[in-house]
């Protein structure tokens, strides 16, 4: 979860919906409630719990359900299929579906570029992480079976054209207000400009990849 920073970034924007997140570790657990009471947000709770039973979550009583850069840390094809199965189950008819993960790379030598590309700029522990990560990520074929099968009618799967880094699975995408656009777009142009252009860059592969409704479009 990473000290929810997405999650509270989420939240902040929709300070109307509940959220809910769920972390195996006590002390990423700890972080994350820390994060969001700095934040001042009142609409975000946290429970410990396991992704592949979400033992919190009753059937059909989630709205919707976001995951970023989490799966890879599953650890074989059958726990994958055991949380999209139990995200299936807690998520309500109609409800909205965003799942984001790295994607495996066919070639070594193409995890050690993409995982090295930036690390005159980070801690050698984060470059390390992200190569770990890219070698333990599932491959775009296990994404589409398993939602296919775990899924059913759920969403899409898209994933970064020609280079299958990241795999998104995600249901229809629904119209954001006026003012939650402008605040989106704000996060953009407040990002530090390396940042910005590799969000630039994931853009493109994205949209060329199939991925609709660009809410940066325009910037």
């Amino acid at each position: 979860m990473r000290a929810a920073v997405q999650l509270a970034q989420i939240a902040q924007l929709n300070p109307q919906i509940r959220f809910h997140g769920v972390d195996l570790s006590d002390t990423m657990l700890q972080k994350a409630r820390a994060n969001v009471s700095r934040l001042g947000l009142t609409n975000v709770r946290f429970s410990r719990g396991d992704i592949t039973t979400l033992e919190s979550l009753p059937n059909a009583s989630a709205d919707g359900v976001i995951s970023t850069m989490a799966l890879h840390h599953l650890p074989t094809l059958d726990h994958l299929r055991r949380c999209f199965q139990r995200v299936h189950e807690i998520l309500r008819p109609g409800g909205a579906l965003y799942l984001v993960d790295f994607t495996r790379l066919k070639r070594l030598h193409t995890v050690i570029f993409f995982a090295y590309q930036n690390a005159r700029h980070q801690p050698h522990l984060f470059t390390l992480d992200y190569e770990r990560s890219l070698r333990a990520a599932f491959e775009k074929a296990d994404f589409e079976a398993v939602a296919r099968e775990q899924l059913p009618g759920r969403g899409d799967v898209v994933s970064t054209f020609m280079v299958p880094m990241l795999t998104v699975i995600k249901t229809a995408d629904r119209p954001l207000q006026a003012a939650q656009l402008d605040r989106v777009r704000a996060l953009l142009r407040e990002m530090p400009a390396r940042y910005r252009s590799d969000l630039n860059d994931m853009r493109v592969f994205f949209r060329l990849g199939g991925l609709k409704n660009d809410p940066f479009q325009g910037l």
